[in-house]
């Protein structure tokens, strides 16, 4: 079985996605019995280094590529059918605008917000996901939803049957359960992810302030991740009330993480969470939303609030800080949990998934 993955975010500024498709091709590459095979789309061979912030690949061989991938969703399926050597099944991601003729056609769903919240995302990108949602997601073979919520919103919001979709969680690597913490003068409660509308910071930074004034003395906001869309404010506050560390390599990021005294992450909308599972896997004690998949994911190994309440954010950020029992008990908690999100096993799945199709 040869099995073509759209790999494109490699070629593009990614986040979440582009840190998904990097771990889980390779961790499907490693489990591939003998005439499985898996394919990289647009004519990747591999995904390279894991940076969120560039091309895996120089100027032109990404430049070659886009216009692949425009070439794709220009002229439609008959272009496409031509690039996938001979693929048994094309596991298509939002930047492919046409299903394939002759392959099986697969995705992952990752979050369908661009449903739930419009609002927190630009115009182009909603009607990315609603031309994804049309073109693709309707037409396909088989899904994999990354958390059940995830698989429920497919089925509520785009009329999905639930047997075509495929609850297959994602992992966290190795790296995370191992990380040894930075050299930090002062501790610090940290966040990590893009800095956009739907994570809600403006609200984080209201709660940092109703955090005890000692504790604030004590203990520094740091928040860590690239600038999104419609930041300009947010960084204006950020840069004025935390520490604000920009983009962190992914060589770096365990030990970011493993350093913090407490992770908190009050988005208003995540389809698996990859921030908050790091972060339990670390041993870090975390504060999260108690909305959409992360009390799934997260379960009793964190402390869930309203992301739109700063005093319950601040109030359970005060608690933490005050309780060394209580961050050891969550820290324990937390790894034993992240134990259960392995790319090994999400691979393992994803292979029993493809067989099904």
């Amino acid at each position: 079985m040869r099995v073509m993955i759209d790999a494109s975010s490699a070629l593009f500024r990614s986040a979440g996605i582009k840190n998904y498709v990097h771990h889980w091709m390779a961790h499907l590459r490693r489990q591939a019995a003998e005439g499985d095979q898996i394919l990289g789309f647009p004519f990747l061979s591999g995904t390279g280094d894991l940076n969120h912030e560039a091309s895996i690949l120089p100027f032109w061989g990404t430049a070659s590529r886009v216009a692949v991938l425009y070439g794709v969703n220009w002229f439609g399926r008959r272009f496409l059918d031509a690039t996938l050597q001979d693929a048994d099944i094309f596991h298509a991601s939002n930047q492919v605008h046409h299903p394939p003729s002759r392959a099986k056609l697969t995705a992952t769903i990752h979050d369908l917000t661009g449903f739930l919240m419009p609002e927190l995302h630009t115009a182009a990108n909603a009607r990315a996901d609603r031309l994804f949602a049309e073109r693709i997601l309707k037409r396909a073979d088989g899904l994999i939803a990354v958390s059940e919520n995830t698989r429920r919103d497919a089925i509520r919001l785009l009329g999905i049957r639930p047997e075509r979709i495929t609850t297959i969680y994602s992992g966290v690597p190795e790296t995370f359960f191992n990380a040894s913490p930075p050299r930090r003068v002062r501790p610090y409660v940290l966040y990590v992810g893009t800095i956009e509308p739907r994570k809600n910071l403006t609200t984080l930074l209201d709660a940092w302030k109703q955090v005890n004034a000692a504790l604030r003395e004590q203990f520094e906001l740091v928040i860590a991740g690239p600038v999104g869309w419609s930041a300009e404010t947010m960084m204006a506050r950020i840069r004025a009330e935390a520490t604000y560390l920009g983009y962190v390599s992914e060589e770096d990021l365990p030990g970011l993480v493993a350093g913090a005294t407490a992770f908190v992450y009050p988005s208003l909308y995540e389809g698996f969470g990859f921030p908050v599972v790091q972060a339990m896997a670390a041993g870090v004690p975390v504060v999260t939303s108690n909305v959409s998949c992360l009390p799934e994911v997260a379960g009793d190994a964190a402390v869930l609030v309203d992301p739109r309440s700063a005093a319950e954010i601040g109030g359970a950020v005060s608690r933490v800080l005050e309780s060394a029992e209580m961050r050891r008990e969550l820290g324990d908690r937390g790894r034993a949990r992240a134990r259960r999100y392995r790319w090994e096993a999400c691979a393992e799945d994803s292979w029993r998934f493809f067989r099904g199709v």
